[in-house]
């Protein structure tokens, strides 16, 4: 089954909130704000698709971010406070989960 992650641009402009969420920003001026249980729910990563698959929990509400690291010009990952620190959020998964892309991918 091939994956297939929207190409997109970068943002001008990430702000993120430890204890609440990340916005987004791109030059066209677009905003696009992501809770962190949110995020954390749909983590990327093989390992959390496959615990979704499972129908299993990915995440807590209560979780929090400690950190995010840009990886090169394609994306963003998050260090959560429950120690999972692998998934990478693209630039284009984030702006189609928003709505500000035509095709929406599933994870």
């Amino acid at each position: 089954m091939p994956l297939d992650i929207p190409d997109g641009p970068a943002p001008s402009d990430v702000e993120l909130d430890r204890a609440e969420g990340l916005t987004l920003r791109w030059p066209e001026g677009e905003t696009a704000s992501f809770p962190l249980a949110f995020l954390r729910a749909a983590c990327p990563c093989a390992e959390c698709r496959g615990l979704r698959e499972q129908g299993r929990t990915v995440g807590t509400e209560t979780v929090q971010a400690r950190d995010a690291h840009l990886v090169g010009a394609w994306g963003l990952t998050i260090e959560w406070s429950d120690g999972h620190a692998t998934g990478i959020y693209s630039w284009g998964v984030l702006r189609a989960w928003a709505g500000l892309d035509a095709d929406t991918p599933d994870e």
